[in-house]
């Protein structure tokens, strides 16, 4: 079989397959190089679309309180304690035991201290004996004198016999008043014997209930300058109270009179309400930090509080019911590439460098989302705490971003008047519109704003992120309600 040798020759078949298996190589290596290059530039060089994170105004509640632990105890707790030593014999009020003023609840064994008695009553009879002996003396004595008397006069007795029977008479008389006055002491003796033997009797001193009882039958109580506690009574367990401590940086805002709620660990979907009723000024110092007792008193119909329970309380320092509110973050951001603006100048020209963002900045339309109610939530996000997304303004970027939460805001919202002019930017038409607002109080989460073009149900921006950023976590707040702990719950916010 032959071989055609003119195909190995420069210019034959094989010799041009060769080349074109070259140029395939070659064009595939230069289209994986660019598809990584396209790739590198999609992954970091792509600026990726801005999402507008939304709220919708609402209506309702705005409370801002002062939070803080403590424990209830009863309002009057009697330590019930024994005057007198002895080993305790019998006792009838235990653990839980309901009881009334006077109530027998202990009995210390009363036959030492009724043989104290018996001897007092002895030594008190004894004394009134001797009573009546000289009281006869003296009658005698008497006679004497007022016979010897009258012999004096026919010379038959001396004048000293006169003298002798005269100082016999007055000794026996003042023997009269010496034994008055042993009677009375060997009588007070006796009433001291019978008040120990009734001391021996352990009486509840008030109507309660027994929290503990630290005593049983034989056990020896030993009175000494400090009397021994035989039981706890809490007196009328209908009305508790929550003793708390609130911190120095807080008291100022705490006042006699403010409603108070908290919750249990052992009932932790129940609100307990009181009302504060007295803040102690005596200071309590643990390791530097300063707190004080303000006491808040809790009705307790159900019995359902026990004494030692830790009480998580928040005391509502200020409300204003029925206000705009808008969540925090709002009146601190500002669109990427605006400076918050302190001034109403300039708002018609923001206004529409506003909507050419909104247009260009790849935010789905506001229809297809939170304008029709059906807005999705950002899942696995988180809020924002100052910063108000790419671009935007921080915490001190403008006039009203400061007045939110400041002492000059908690001091026109505790007067009752408007705070610190704000900027928000509503979604409007797909364009972003600021409205300039009086901010008022808040509650850590919401704030309360007041203007005449703004009106509930409008769509705030809380803040603007792209893919692959953080965003505001939590879910959407019920219009109308409130946040019963601000700092620990979400700001109800919707991706746009």
């Amino acid at each position: 079989m032959s071989t055609d040798t003119s195909d190995f020759r420069p210019g034959g078949r094989f010799s041009e397959l060769l080349q074109l298996r070259g140029r395939l190589f070659w064009t595939l290596c230069a289209l994986l190089v660019l598809g990584f290059l396209l790739a590198l530039w999609w992954r970091f060089g792509r600026t990726p679309p801005l999402h507008y994170v939304t709220a919708r105004v609402t209506r309702g509640l705005i409370q801002r309180s002062v939070s803080m632990t403590g424990a209830l105890n009863p309002v009057v707790t009697a330590q019930v304690g024994s005057y007198v030593s002895g080993n305790i014999k019998s006792w009838s009020c235990d653990y839980n035991t309901l009881v009334k003023v006077g109530q027998s609840c202990a009995l210390i064994d009363p036959l030492p201290f009724q043989v104290i008695v018996d001897q007092d009553e002895a030594d008190v009879r004894t004394a009134i004996a001797q009573l009546a002996k000289d009281r006869a003396a003296v009658k005698n004595a008497e006679l004497i004198y007022e016979h010897d008397a009258k012999l004096i006069e026919q010379g038959i007795v001396s004048q000293e016999t006169l003298d002798t029977d005269r100082s016999t008479r007055d000794q026996d008389r003042a023997q009269i008043e010496l034994d008055l006055a042993t009677i009375a002491d060997k009588q007070a003796v006796l009433h001291a014997a019978k008040v120990n033997l009734a001391y021996t009797n352990i009486v509840s001193p008030v109507d309660g209930m027994v929290i503990t009882r630290y005593i049983d039958v034989g056990q020896t109580v030993v009175s000494s300058l400090q009397s021994s506690t035989l039981f706890l009574i809490g007196k009328n367990m209908l009305k508790m109270q929550v003793d708390t401590n609130v911190s120095e940086a807080d008291v100022g805002e705490v006042e006699a009179g403010q409603k108070a709620t908290f919750t249990v660990q052992a009932y932790p979907n129940r609100v307990f309400v009181g009302s504060v009723r007295q803040i102690r000024e005596g200071p309590i110092t643990v390791q530097n930090v300063v707190t004080y007792d303000v006491v808040v008193d809790v009705p307790n119909d159900d019995l359902k509080l026990l004494p030692g329970m830790t009480a998580d309380a928040h005391i509502i320092t200020a409300e204003r019911p029925g206000v705009l509110r808008v969540p925090l973050p709002a009146i601190r951001f500002t669109p990427e590439g605006f400076a918050r603006e302190a001034g109403e100048g300039g708002g018609a020209g923001a206004q529409r460098r506003a909507g050419d963002v909104a247009e260009g900045s790849g935010a789905p339309a506001a229809g297809t989302g939170t304008a029709s109610g059906q807005a999705e939530r950002a899942p696995g996000t988180e809020r924002p705490r100052g910063s108000a997304g790419p671009g935007g303004g921080g915490a001190g970027s403008g006039a009203g971003a400061g007045g939110h939460g400041g002492p000059g805001a908690r001091a026109h919202a505790r007067a009752g008047r408007s705070g610190p002019p704000a900027r928000i930017w509503l979604l409007r038409d797909t364009k972003l519109v600021p409205v300039l607002v009086r901010t008022g109080l808040d509650d850590g989460t919401l704030i309360e704003v007041s203007s005449e073009e703004l009106k509930e149900g409008d769509i705030v921006v809380v803040n603007a992120v792209r893919s692959g950023e953080t965003r505001p976590e939590g879910g959407e707040r019920p219009p109308g309600t409130n946040n019963p702990n601000p700092r620990q719950q979400g700001g109800g916010f919707f991706r746009q």
